[in-house]
């Protein structure tokens, strides 16, 4: 996007981008010459890169150019943020549908080998789905505005103790041990209570058929059943999963609060937040071609602006943005300067060992139609935040 090469062959040679840094840093997006990372550019686009002719059937190497739309300064900014730890950062404009940063770590400098690499290495986790913690809560919100409507779930309040029995006898916890008290559906949101949650799920207005149809427009496969798939140029994300058997059990209604069975991969994170941002319902498609010029320097393939179905109606989208955007106030001291819909989540993995960090959300500027998910693995200090994270790149965006 900002003019930088990042791999180059021809003539016999092979390259990277000159800057080991950049090289690094946009290591899964470009991907290497020996097929490692099956989602990098010079894997997925391999066939639009040879320069094949259809018409001749002859292969032309030399000044077949793709240009993505990756800021390769702003990916290197975002790795630089996460400061040594393993995670990934996507940003994409929820206008357009460009991808402007995707970064995952841990990193490889393909210049010095693949010997005793650490585990994750070659995945690009921005694809690949993870634990969502409580920005599972988004989509259980959209599930509630849609199927009992805004004025019915306003007029709900439940009471968080620090923690909730249900109605099989068992425990859903609060993050907050003095509980938060009686709360509506923005507060418990703000809150990001988990036995407010409990109670909305159990609830005699909700069925758990209402919360399966919502999920499964969002593309969650839930209880196995068959889930669509993210096509970014060819490259394939994974698609959300859960499951979802009795309204009144731990596991279903932990999967609704964002733990259970329920996981989704940051792309797909993000790509929700243009349906509410947009207050269209419909996500906007990433892409990460800009455009294609082949050997004559004739562009022969471009990018264009395009839509998932309808996830959710319009209005639900409006009400939703409301909430995440009530909720933004929250992060005026760690994110100023921004307009933010926004949700994070903690997520617990390996048993329990190890807690991600996550943060999902959109700037809500119609100059600035910026949304992004961000993912930090097993953070064990405040050495660093999603906050510090998503502050540094719209600094640097902006």
């Amino acid at each position: 996007r900002n003019g930088t090469l990042l791999a180059k062959m021809g003539g016999g040679e092979k390259s990277y981008a000159e800057n080991a840094n950049t090289r690094i840093a946009c290591y899964h997006v470009t991907g290497d010459y020996t097929g490692n990372v099956g989602t990098g550019a010079l894997s997925s686009f391999k066939r639009k890169l040879s320069g094949f002719s259809l018409i001749t059937g002859i292969e032309e190497q030399d000044d077949v150019n793709l240009q993505l739309t990756i800021d390769a300064d702003l990916n290197l900014k975002a790795y630089e943020a996460l400061n040594g730890r393993k995670g990934a950062v996507m940003v994409y404009n929820y206008k357009t549908g460009e991808i402007l940063i995707c970064v995952s770590k841990p990193n490889v400098d393909p210049l010095k080998g693949y010997e005793d690499l650490e585990e994750g290495s070659l995945l690009c986790k921005a694809f690949y789905k993870t634990v969502p913690g409580s920005t599972q809560k988004i989509s259980t919100l959209i599930a509630a505005v849609e199927t009992m409507g805004i004025d019915k779930l306003s007029e709900k309040s439940f009471v968080c103790e620090g923690s909730y029995t249900n109605r099989t006898g068992e425990v859903i916890n609060c993050h907050n041990l003095y509980g938060h008290g009686t709360q509506n559906i923005t507060e418990a949101f703000q809150n990001s209570c988990n036995p407010f949650f409990a109670q909305l799920v159990e609830d005699s207005d909700w069925n758990l058929s209402d919360i399966e149809k919502i999920y499964r427009r969002l593309g969650f496969s839930v209880n196995g059943s068959a889930s669509g798939s993210i096509d970014i140029n060819g490259i394939i994300s994974q698609t959300a999963s859960t499951e979802l058997t009795d309204k009144y059990e731990f596991n279903t209604q932990w999967s609704c609060i964002g733990q259970g069975m329920s996981i989704v991969s940051p792309c797909q994170m993000m790509m929700w937040q243009s349906a509410i941002a947009n207050e269209s319902g419909k996500s906007t498609m990433p892409y990460l071609i800009d455009h294609v010029t082949n050997v004559n320097g004739r562009t022969v393939e471009s990018s264009s602006v395009s839509y998932s179905d309808q996830l959710f109606s319009s209005s639900t989208a409006s009400e939703v943005k409301k909430i995440m955007l009530e909720n933004g106030l929250n992060y005026t001291g760690s994110i100023p300067g921004y307009n933010l819909g926004i949700k994070s989540g903690t997520a617990q993995v390996k048993n329990g060992e190890e807690e991600n960090s996550l943060l999902t959300g959109f700037v809500d500027d119609e100059s600035f139609p910026i949304a992004f998910a961000v993912l930090i693995e097993n953070r064990q200090s405040s050495d660093i935040s999603t906050d510090s994270i998503v502050y540094e790149i719209l600094s640097n965006l902006d």
